[in-house]
């Protein structure tokens, strides 16, 4: 979006739009799902890119230029793209798409579970993804995305969008807020994807194109977003994916057991001596410092992976 900075900002500026969609309105505004990127919601981030194919700049010219605008770790750790600095990103394309790893898995808590941030200059540019996830990163569920926009005409290369169209889409919202998924609404879809240990999140640039190259939302309807966006930086921009619940190490779960077993084995300690069991003290505490020992390595082990050069970067 760099060569686009100047039409987001006039974008930023005028009035709010009057919203008429069926879906959460823009960041900031009652009702609204946006999760800031610095909310201390987020217990962990994208931490590996598996796999990234960029698109071309514009789909019409399938063999032209790729979009080519930041590196795939770009999308790694936690989400940092304002409008005022929105370059932090991967672009993708036309059609492309990009699939990250998370070293501590993504589980199905209490509401939404994780969020993707785009760095859209406005609440009204902005560019679209469809979102995948997986257990074992070869088979995959996408999310029912829902885009109502008028199709009648092409929204053009600097339209506007209005996110009360939208749901179920990555980039509903502006930079520096992220659009939350809820994995409940893939539980028991396919006995091949578990949403109590997702490790792989996919984000697929939508096109945009009302055209026969456009993608299509889960009603079937064509996803109509700025089109074209011949430049470097063409398609879904992805800045990050921030999880909202995690997997607990097992050490963690392992390590407080005994943390507590420890305790009572102390306010217990005179009992179990009398009981020829003073020797449960010793072992309990012993475990415990084993424990600290395993999440330390835990803890380790997460950041090199968070560190780990991606696989491919296509």
């Amino acid at each position: 979006m760099t060569a686009r900075l100047g039409f987001g900002l006039l974008l930023a500026l005028l009035p709010a739009m009057a919203f008429g969609g069926s879906f959460a309105p823009a960041a900031g505004l009652p009702g609204s799902t946006a999760i800031a990127g610095d909310s201390a919601l987020f217990v962990g981030w994208a931490s590996s890119v598996e796999s990234l194919t960029r698109g071309p700049q514009d789909i019409a010219n399938p063999g032209g230029a790729l979009a080519t605008v930041g590196l795939a770790a770009s999308a790694l750790g936690p989400a940092d793209a304002t409008s005022a600095n929105p370059n932090t990103v991967v672009s993708l394309g036309d059609g492309g798409q990009i699939t990250l790893g998370f070293a501590q898995p993504i589980t199905d808590g209490p509401g939404f579970d994780f969020a993707v941030f785009e760095n859209g200059f406005g609440d009204q540019f902005l560019e679209l993804g469809l979102v995948e996830v997986s257990s074992n990163g070869v088979d995959f569920l996408r999310f029912a995305a829902v885009s109502q926009t008028p199709t009648a005409a092409q929204v053009g290369s600097f339209s506007a969008l209005d996110p009360t169209n939208l749901d179920n889409l990555a980039g509903k919202y502006r930079a520096g807020f992220g659009t939350p998924f809820d994995l409940a609404q893939l539980a028991g879809v396919s006995p091949l994807v578990d949403v109590t240990s997702i490790r792989y999140v996919r984000i697929i640039d939508v096109v945009g194109t009302i055209g026969a190259a456009g993608k299509v939302d889960s009603l079937g309807n064509k996803i109509n977003d700025p089109y074209p966006t011949a430049f470097a930086s063409s398609g879904f921009d992805l800045d990050a994916v921030g999880a909202l619940h995690t997997v607990p190490e097992p050490s963690g779960v392992v390590l407080l057991t005994i943390g507590f077993a420890s305790i009572a084995c102390l306010v217990l300690h005179s009992s179990l001596q009398a009981q020829g069991r003073g020797s449960w003290t010793a072992i309990s505490i012993s475990g415990f410092v084993l424990g600290l020992i395993g999440l330390a390595y835990c803890w380790h082990r997460r950041i090199r992976s968070a560190r780990r050069p991606p696989r491919s970067t296509s």
